[in-house]
């Protein structure tokens, strides 16, 4: 990555990570990773230089996003404008990009800009991609310049009344309710001029938009970083830490590595207690899994485990359980994937979790079939499907639709395996804010299923979409089993590459496959 300075050029790639660095020069980088070089007499190289290029890219959007929402949430949307504007042009088909775009726009009192830049990525999502965008777009430009959620409505204890009521609302499942007494805690907290209440309102509402809601990712990271700024003046820790685990969580889930850990790291440098610890290790854990750093992901999420329990959170102790058999199942360990999962449910039952039974159930599944017990996994599977559904979560549907087009797979039956393939890929990847660790898994298993069916028009289209997902999203063992496609529909160079591309990674299930 290169940018101008002067009449020479000024090379810095490593800057580009760093959260605490000046973010101006961000806006003047274009162009990509070593642009022009090119070895084709080196197929590992180009192999290596494309996975970088991707990598750096992402990161590059990563910080642009990142600097948008920060000022947003300090009140300076105009000067957010710009760096969301940059993060649009470096990838203008992620909706969440030209959503932050429009809620800058918006709080900057440019309304009719935020809603050209609507029609804008509405025209581009349906050319490009096939698919409407979603709500969250649109709903953008509802805000106005007096704040980047909500404008001011009353009490200290209306406010924490409120607060309380929508958290009740929202364990209950009835999300939309539980929305609207947050919102109002929060404006009311505002009117009062209370600050740490705001603030707890604030983390409570970004936490909701993060977790029980659907594509709204993006509107709960601005809420999250006014609740930092909120919780750093009133000297509550306990809000500033839960505030940066849950940015943290939203950077995992879209694959920013870097900024996740970032994030992370700060909430550690906080936490004090059991319970806090283990959330944010069990995030941690999660990060590190999906970039493949098995290790560091299994230290993790046993030590997140320990503490849940120490800590009395049986829902963390499920959570952390789930994500480390995801772990050892990958890494063909079935009996410790078994003993993990077996914990995991019994907690998730114990707690009536029914919102996250799906998750563990489409593991379980994994493992029927990993040892050839088709029947039952096809009654495992129906249940998270129906489950799933209920619940109306798109990565819960795209995990279940993924094994049960596996199963048809294992059965025979082609037309029914690429149904469901199908389906499984337009579940998991229609919200803006989709965890992209599960959409990399369902396109390498659609992939599988068109290489054994020898389709090789999909499996070659498929294949290039996993590549590149699982490059921008450092999804290291995604990138290789990306290459070993390749190798098995006729490139030879590419097995050489996968080798390359999967040194470091400790994982004896993917070395069998080398």
């Amino acid at each position: 990555m290169t940018t101008a300075v002067g009449d020479g050029i000024a090379v810095d790639v490593h800057g580009l990570a760093d959260p605490d660095g000046d973010p101006a020069p961000l806006l003047a980088l274009d162009g990509e990773l070593l642009e022009g070089v090119s070895l084709p007499a080196c197929l590992e190289f180009e192999s290596w230089l494309l996975v970088a290029r991707h990598r750096v890219s992402a990161t590059l959007e990563a910080r642009l996003r990142q600097t948008a929402v920060a000022l947003l949430a300090s009140g300076a949307a105009s000067e957010a404008v710009g760096y969301a504007a940059r993060a649009v042009a470096r990838n203008p088909l992620e909706e969440g990009n030209h959503e932050l775009l429009v809620r800058s726009l918006a709080v900057a009192g440019d309304r009719a800009a935020a809603l050209r830049q609507i029609a804008v990525g509405e025209d581009l999502l349906r050319r490009e991609l096939g698919h409407e965008a979603s709500a969250a777009l649109r709903e953008a430009a509802n805000v106005g310049p007096e704040s980047a959620m909500v404008t001011p409505l009353s009490g200290r204890a209306a406010a924490l009344s409120q607060m309380e009521a929508g958290r009740a609302a929202i364990a209950a499942g009835a999300v939309d309710a539980g929305l609207q007494c947050l919102r109002r805690a929060v404006t009311e907290a505002s009117r009062a001029g209370d600050g740490a209440v705001q603030g707890r309102a604030l983390c409570a509402l970004g936490g909701a938009l993060v977790h029980a809601v659907r594509g709204r990712d993006n509107e709960g990271a601005v809420v999250l970083e006014e609740a930092i700024h909120l919780a750093g003046r009133a000297g509550d820790r306990a809000t500033a830490v839960t505030a940066h685990r849950l940015l943290g969580f939203v950077e995992v889930q879209a694959g920013r590595r870097g900024t996740a850990e970032a994030w992370l790291a700060k909430a550690v440098a906080l936490a004090e207690t059991d319970a806090e610890l283990a959330a944010i290790l069990g995030v941690r854990g999660m990060n590190a899994s999906d970039g493949a750093d098995y290790p560091t992901a299994l230290a993790a999420l046993d030590e997140s485990v320990e503490r849940a329990a120490s800590g009395g959170d049986a829902r963390q102790q499920a959570w952390s359980l789930s994500i480390l058999a995801r772990a050892h199942l990958l890494r063909g360990e079935r009996s410790q994937a078994t003993a993990a999962l077996d914990m995991s449910l019994a907690l998730v039952q114990e707690q009536r979790w029914m919102a996250f039974l799906p998750w563990p159930q489409t593991l379980r599944a994994e493992l029927e079939l990993s040892a050839g017990d088709t029947d039952t996994a096809a009654d495992t599977l129906e249940r998270a499907w129906t489950l799933a559904l209920q619940v109306e979560d798109p990565c819960w549907e795209g995990m279940a639709a993924r094994g049960i087009g596996r199963l048809h797979a294992m059965r025979g039956d082609r037309a029914g395996a690429e149904r469901w393939l199908g389906e499984a890929r337009r579940r998991c990847s229609g919200m803006p804010d989709r965890y992209q660790w599960v959409h990399g898994y369902v396109l390498d298993g659609a992939a599988t299923t068109a290489i054994e069916h020898g389709d090789r028009e999909w499996a070659e289209a498929l294949v290039g979409s996993l590549a590149s997902l699982a490059a921008r999203c450092e999804l290291r063992e995604l990138v290789v089993r990306a290459h070993l496609h390749r190798y098995r529909l006729g490139d030879a160079s590419a097995l050489g590459a996968a080798r390359l591309l999967a040194s470091g990674i400790d994982n004896p299930a993917l070395a069998a496959m080398l």
